[in-house]
Parts: C-alpha cells; sequence; structure tokens
C-alpha cells in the first residue's frame, strides 16, 4: 500500500538521548564541563537550567548512564521515597513544576550526607524562584549551585540538523536550513521533529527535501498548533 503524505507526518519522533547524539555547542559547554565533575559539586548537590528544549533531559540522561543514577520526575518523588538504593546518584526532573518539599529535603540531607554521591535536579529556571515554602528548604535553594544551558544559537542548530538529516540518509537543498532557522522553535525537539516530518514528506513525494518542504512542514504545524 503507497504510504500517503497524512500516514508519513503522523508517525512520532523517536527520542535519542545517548552520548553520540548531543552535539557539544557554546550554550551547553559550561554546563556539561560541570556535569562531568560531580564530585566538586557542593553538598553532592547540582541544578541544571535552562528553557524548554534546551537539552536538559538530554544531558541528564548521559549523566545518569555514567553515574549509575536512578531518574525521576518530581511530580512522583514522594512515591519512591520509601524505597532506598545506597550509594546511588539521583536525577530529579523538572523540580520548578511542582515537588513534594519534604521528599526533597530529605534528599538534600542524604546527599549532604554521603548516602546519595549526587543529586542532579533539573529545571526551567534557577533554584531560587522555584515554588516552594519549606523554610529549610527555600535557604538551602537560594545557596544551591547551578549550571545553565542557553537557547541554541544559528551554529549549533545548523549542526543539529545537518546530523539528524545525515543519520537519516536524507538529501537536502541548499539553503533549506537556513531558511528554517528564523522561523522554527530553537530547541533539540523541534530539529528532530522537523528533520522527521521533512524526511518521511520528502519521500512521500519522491524529491529532496526542499523549501517547499520545510514551508508544508512549518504551515501544517501552524494549522496543528504544533510547536515549531
Amino acid at each position: 500500500m503507497a504510504m500517503t503524505p497524512q500516514m508519513a507526518l503522523d508517525l512520532p519522533a523517536r527520542e535519542d538521548f545517548s552520548e553520540t547524539a548531543f552535539i557539544l555547542g557554546p550554550s551547553n559547554a559550561a554546563a556539561r564541563e560541570v556535569l562531568s565533575r560531580p564530585g566538586e559539586w557542593p553538598r553532592s548537590l547540582m541544578a541544571l537550567v535552562g528553557p524548554e528544549g534546551a537539552g536538559k533531559s538530554h544531558l541528564a540522561a548521559i549523566w545518569a548512564l555514567q553515574n549509575n543514577a536512578l531518574v525521576l520526575p518530581a511530580a512522583a518523588l514522594a512515591g519512591h521515597m520509601t524505597t532506598r538504593v545506597p550509594d546511588t546518584s539521583l536525577v530529579i526532573e523538572d523540580v520548578d513544576r511542582g515537588v513534594d518539599e519534604d521528599a526533597l529535603f530529605h534528599l538534600f540531607n542524604r546527599a549532604a550526607e554521603g548516602e546519595i554521591p549526587a543529586l542532579l535536579l533539573t529545571a526551567r529556571t534557577r533554584p531560587a524562584h522555584w515554588p516552594v515554602r519549606l523554610p529549610d528548604l527555600v535557604s538551602r535553594l537560594r545557596a544551591l549551585v547551578h549550571a545553565d544551558l542557553h537557547e541554541a544559537d544559528d551554529a549549533l542548530l545548523t549542526r543539529m540538523m545537518e546530523k539528524q538529516l545525515a543519520d537519516r540518509g536524507a538529501p537536502v537543498r541548499a539553503g533549506v536550513i537556513d531558511y528554517l532557522l528564523p522561523r522554527m522553535e530553537r530547541s533539540v525537539a523541534a530539529v528532530r521533529l522537523l528533520a522527521e516530518r521533512m524526511d518521511k514528506l520528502a519521500l512521500v513525494k519522491k524529491t529532496p527535501i526542499t523549501r517547499a518542504i520545510a514551508r508544508e512542514i512549518l504551515d501544517s504545524w501552524s494549522e496543528t498548533g504544533d510547536a515549531a
């Protein structure tokens, strides 16, 4: 059965959080360096802070693999507090979106006492701005050291897009990426989705990826409300 354009666009993108898929650039180099030295973190604590789509989950996944760490969403933290795994590092994701404050404060104490080798927290905003009320936790967050991820610049986005398309073996016409840069969401997730959807539409139309293909994908996202 022939594949239709709609069938091509409906398939979800696969998130690749491997170390080989991570592209280093000025926006993430400092954070990557800080995360490579958990033994130097004050009280074994660190926050990884950056805007949506900056690569926090990707960098945290690499760190978790390198340090045999358990990854938990902040919303599920309280439910895991009864299960203790000694000498296991932890990643708690999206702490700024809500977390059990008593559970988080307990983790801070365990990290400071050496029971947790390293505790990495991810968020979109800096720790001092997280919505917490517990006084002792507020004071800890004000002192918490953080590593910042910044919005990707044009050079990094270009390299990301080139790699995504090269991995797919997708031929692309000159000027397509330059056309996309000022019109797309500036995030790792958007790069992956754009590359996947442009490739699939180009396969359906049996053509290299052109500006017309890129424009059609961007327009379809605008019409459906998807991020682009």
